[in-house]
């Protein structure tokens, strides 16, 4: 797993190791299943503070993209498809939000959305 944080950026370093490892997720290199690096080895491997890749990998639990099993590791738990059905169906509830509170009914709202796609 290849990883970089940019100290000059203005992104805090757990948003780009949290950035990074989700991108590996959604483009297929990190496969559901995949154990990811310990805490501690990928702090040592990228010059941070454990603390800091621990709030990275905890923000990818809340987001469900991975699952950290006790002593046992942090696993991927989500596939790409998942991710991006999940995107999907979160940009579809807004949508349909969105179109209630316009006041647009079902068949408004999938004229707009099909003339949008």
């Amino acid at each position: 797993m290849i990883i970089s944080v940019d100290p000059a950026a203005s992104r805090p370093p757990y948003e780009q190791v949290k950035q990074q490892i989700e991108q590996l997720i959604r483009r297929g290199e990190l496969a559901q299943g995949t154990r990811l690096p310990t805490v501690r080895q990928l702090a040592g491997e990228l010059g941070l503070a454990v603390n800091t890749v621990a709030r990275a990998y905890k923000e990818l639990e809340a987001d469900r993209l991975v699952e950290t099993r006790g002593r046992n590791g942090t696993f991927v738990l989500a596939s790409r498809s998942q991710v991006d059905d999940e995107e999907t169906r979160a940009a579809a509830t807004v949508f349909a939000r969105a179109a209630r509170r316009a006041g647009l009914s079902i068949a408004e709202a999938t004229r707009v959305l099909n003339e949008a796609w």
